[in-house]
């Protein structure tokens, strides 16, 4: 059973959480705590799969109270629930936290986030990934703008003009789009120049995988990853996602899969990213031991760490609750036979276009 904890200091808020999680009481086991105080003695007592957490509290606000859960308690998935007027704390506080919830939260996300937190608890069932995961302080958080994107495309009446002024608002995700979008692995024969061109071009669906892997890279290239790294990966991500595509759709696959078969090849190695952000030259040791010995990175990186940079990034995107043929094939990319199945799906294609693109030393036209 998943146990959950739930913390705020508004008597009124808590009451409501309450009741809208009261169906789900036969599934978790649930505790409501009035602040900071009586949440880490709940924590003494026995422990919890996930906490919950508002950011504003007196006392310790959220992001204090899940920094001790961090310290004290690292198998807990950590959910910070904060308002867009609070932006700067909660940028302060993503590191003690998994994800965040804006307010208004949304009561049918807000459960679905929870429980995929119970989810993800089960993913990280391997010992060796659990001690990783609880030594890492900050993970690339899901883009504002994807989600905001992601809105829009919901829309039935959603406009390229629309969708093309949302990124530019963001001069930095507009910059990088436009760097993945001119890239050669996309063989467009004219040069895009702004973000409604790219849109006009490509379609408003092409955008979804671009823009998150623009937000994701961007986040890892302002951290302690070397540029030669991150570079290194952005380019032979941005040849598997594009050659992934290619094979779904020469499969047979439908437009979902195909762009969930092009996001996860661009996404497949953004584990590396955050190894090499959180345990800099250690994980450069590693990569630099495997390549003098002409093993396989994955071995070094199991011995070392006893978990892979494939496991760091289906446990992220597994965070940010994305479709779960996409967590699979960047989870299992390496290792395909681990899953169960007989028909060709977005692992497959990752997995090929991977094998292809090292293969090939070079990406592929």
């Amino acid at each position: 059973m998943l146990r959950v904890l739930i913390v705020d200091d508004d008597a009124e808020a808590l009451y409501r959480t309450q009741r809208l999680l009261r169906a789900y009481r036969r599934d978790w086991q649930m505790k409501f705590c009035f602040g900071p105080e009586p949440a880490l003695d709940a924590l003494s007592l026995e422990p919890y799969d996930v906490v919950v957490a508002d950011l504003k509290m007196p006392g310790a606000d959220g992001g204090d109270l899940l920094a001790c859960v961090r310290d004290l308690y690292p198998d807990a998935i950590r959910l910070l629930v904060c308002s867009q007027s609070e932006h700067t704390e909660m940028l302060r506080s993503l590191g003690p936290a998994h994800q965040y919830l804006a307010k208004p939260v949304d009561p049918v996300l807000f459960r679905e986030a929870i429980g995929r937190a119970g989810l993800l608890g089960k993913r990280l069932s391997k010992p060796g990934l659990k001690a990783l995961v609880s030594q890492i302080s900050t993970l690339p958080s899901l883009p504002v703008v994807f989600m905001q994107l992601m809105d829009e495309l919901r829309n039935p009446n959603a406009s390229v003009q629309r969708v093309a002024d949302l990124i530019s608002n963001d001069v930095a995700m507009t910059a990088k789009v436009l760097q993945l979008v001119n890239s050669s692995f996309f063989g467009l024969t004219v040069h895009v120049k702004d973000v409604h061109h790219a849109a006009a071009l490509l379609g408003l669906n092409a955008l979804k995988p671009l823009v998150l892997s623009a937000g994701v890279f961007r986040q890892l290239e302002e951290s302690r990853v070397p540029a030669a790294l991150a570079e290194q990966v952005l380019e032979h991500s941005l040849a598997v996602g594009a050659l992934a595509k290619r094979l779904a759709d020469a499969e047979g696959l439908g437009r979902d899969a195909a762009d969930n078969a092009m996001l996860a090849g661009i996404l497949h190695d953004i584990g590396k990213l955050v190894l090499a952000d959180h345990f800099g030259l250690e994980y450069a040791q590693v990569c630099m031991a495997a390549e003098n010995a002409d093993l396989p990175l994955l071995n070094a990186e199991l011995d070392q760490f006893a978990a892979s940079h494939a496991d760091i990034g289906g446990y992220l995107l597994g965070l940010w609750g994305l479709p779960q043929d996409l967590i699979e094939a960047v989870a299992l990319h390496l290792d395909p036979s681990s899953h169960d199945i007989s028909q060709f799906t977005p692992l497959t294609a990752v997995h090929v276009a991977n094998a292809l693109v090292h293969l090939s030393g070079e990406p592929l036209d």
